[in-house]
């Protein structure tokens, strides 16, 4: 089937890389240590010749001296998780992948460690079309749970197996992507994984995939099988109880929690909210393309893995169902549609709070029209600090992790939201589901995603995505008069900050409450209201002028309120003046 979706692609012009990893470990929880056997087949789908390759090695970021732990130290504001406990951890606390051999048909490679990557120099190089068969031999020590992966995490968990093995970089349309691992995020290529942990029979395993298990030599054996996933994660621990749950006319869920009477009530209730967060995602953003997905109880909070989730597990039952509901709908924009979340971590993180906020306002029986403010207040109330970094910054190289915060997943979020006010609630829910029929299982960039937006709307929205994207220019906008005018009123509109945005102003009079909608020029055509009938569709504001003039056919004397975009849509960072009249102002300020 993969192989298919490949096909496809060339077809269009599209191409991606493919993986195949067949891998061995045996795991010794005594030293919690294991050694590995990789066998790789790595087809290059690419018109390029490959003359090298290059393999991750995140274990090795939790080492004294590491790039992670040198940045942790020199952030203004490092994770707490992390701080500068990397330092302090001694070499039987820290983790390590240690290459013993790499051959390709049966040719030793030359390689070369450098942080979390691994360089190695081809003999002969990857033609395009062309497959190549590394076969690897390596030795690993988990570390101290420090960031994701790791032993013995704060719950009381033994692994949390993430990031956990030699991982093969992504090569795409840009080049090679080998980032060190400094603590955000990452880039995978798609493929198949069969991977087999020999482990002490006392430990229950759970993770990505379809899994079987036997006992051979007196150890478990773990088999488990995934595809069309760019990752693959698992944990085990002595102590976990298994529970599952099928959603109807979707996958199997899987619940690996520690047994303890403080935590299993709330496990269960998790259930069939989970069952209800997988039926709205389906219905509104894409059907779920796999049969099984697990809620394990691993990690340091809240973690997405292709087909699964690593979890805090203990806390409020709203806390455990909200950071489920956010790390599981992460694997529709980071398990399937699968975007550089290095490049642009947005398209993950603010993706998925956008989702995030839709399924939970259902869970809690609402139907709020939007459901996003703490996402506003946010990203506003961050904007007063004056030092905003453009959401085109590369996740790593943000200046403070709050920075990163508000950007990928508030202003991420926004984008979202301000987008659907910009074309319309149909549109935008149709694109939405367009964007992950023509994507799921690629790695779809912010011009991919413009396009399926433009192309459902027929507006151009390059001057959004611009601005929005690659720059911290704000939207603020003021109503500056409100006069008579021989029996109509005219009212005078100030755009302050110097990001555009179409109007929506809403007018109420003794009669009732119409809409005046002001497009902008740059987009080229006007947003889809639907069956609305109280929109009066005005001239466009072209974006240079700094003033509109709407003048409306109602008395002066009628109006009693006029305010910009009542349903607060856009990010506006000061709504102090949208109203008229302000709330500390009399009718008197008006004049005739």
């Amino acid at each position: 089937a993969f192989t298919l979706y490949l096909s496809i692609f060339a077809q269009s012009g599209y191409w991606q890389q493919e993986v195949d990893y067949q891998m061995t470990v045996d795991f010794d929880h005594t030293k919690h240590q294991f050694s590995g056997i990789q066998k790789l087949t790595y087809t290059n789908h690419s018109p390029d010749t490959l003359n090298r390759v290059f393999y991750h090695l995140y274990f090795n970021a939790f080492q004294p001296g590491s790039a992670m732990d040198i940045r942790s130290q020199n952030v203004v504001d490092p994770d707490e998780r992390i701080a500068d406990r990397i330092s302090k951890l001694s070499p039987e606390e820290i983790g390590y992948h240690k290459i013993e051999s790499l051959k390709r048909d049966g040719k030793e490679l030359k390689t070369s460690t450098e942080g979390t990557v691994l360089i190695v120099q081809l003999t002969d190089p990857i033609l395009p079309g062309e497959s190549a068969v590394f076969e690897m031999k390596f030795k690993s020590q988990v570390p101290i749970q420090i960031r994701r992966s790791g032993r013995n995490n704060s719950e009381g968990v033994d692994y949390t197996m993430t990031q956990w093995y030699p991982k093969m970089a992504e090569y795409d349309r840009d080049g090679w992507h080998t980032d060190p691992y400094v603590s955000r995020e990452f880039h995978g290529v798609f493929g198949k994984f069969d991977i087999t942990v020999l482990i002490d029979p006392k430990y229950v395993v759970a993770g990505t995939g379809k899994s079987t298990e036997t006992i051979e030599n007196g150890k478990k054996k773990w088999h488990s099988v995934a595809s069309n996933v760019h990752d693959f994660a698992w944990a085990a621990d002595p102590n976990f109880v298994h529970a599952t749950t099928q959603v109807p006319d979707g996958p199997i869920l899987h619940f690996y929690h520690l047994n303890d009477t403080a935590i299993n009530a709330n496990w269960k209730k998790l259930e069939p909210a989970t069952v209800k967060l997988f039926e709205i995602m389906n219905a509104k953003f894409g059907l779920y393309p796999f049969d099984q997905f697990s809620v394990i109880q691993a990690g340091d909070g809240g973690m997405e893995y292709p087909q699964c989730t690593m979890i805090s597990g203990t806390g409020s039952l709203g806390g455990l169902i909200s950071v489920t509901v956010h790390e599981a709908i992460h694997n529709w924009y980071y398990g399937v549609l699968a975007s550089n979340e290095l490049k642009f971590p947005w398209m993950d993180e603010g993706f998925t709070t956008y989702a995030q906020n839709v399924v939970l306002d259902s869970l809690r029986g609402k139907s709020t029209y939007n459901p996003h403010k703490r996402s506003y207040n946010s990203y506003v109330g961050y904007t007063t600090r004056k030092d905003e970094e453009p959401l085109t910054t590369h996740a790593d190289h943000y200046e403070t992790n709050q920075g990163y915060g508000v950007a990928a997943y508030s202003k991420g979020c926004i984008f979202l939201n301000q987008l659907r006010y910009i074309i319309g609630d149909q549109t935008f829910e149709a694109a939405m589901l367009h964007y992950w029929a023509k994507w799921k299982f690629k790695h779809p960039t912010p011009q991919d995603f413009k396009h399926v937006l433009e192309s459902a709307s027929g507006l151009e929205l390059d001057w959004y995505f611009e601005a929005w994207l690659g720059t911290s220019t704000q939207i603020d906008y003021a109503i500056r008069q409100v006069i008579s005018d021989g029996g109509k009123t005219k009212i005078l509109i100030e755009r302050i900050g110097e990001m555009p945005m179409p109007l929506e102003v809403e007018v109420t009079t003794e009669k009732g409450s119409k809409t005046y909608y002001i497009p902008l020029g740059v987009m080229r055509g006007d947003k889809n209201f639907g069956n609305r009938k109280d929109i009066s569709i005005n001239k466009d504001w072209i974006w240079a002028y700094t003033y509109y003039e709407l003048n409306i056919d109602e008395s002066f004397k009628s109006i009693q309120n006029v305010i910009i975009d009542p349903m607060e849509m856009t990010a506006d960072v000061d709504r102090s003046q949208n109203q008229f009249p302000m709330a500390t102002e009399t009718r008197i300020l008006r004049s005739e």
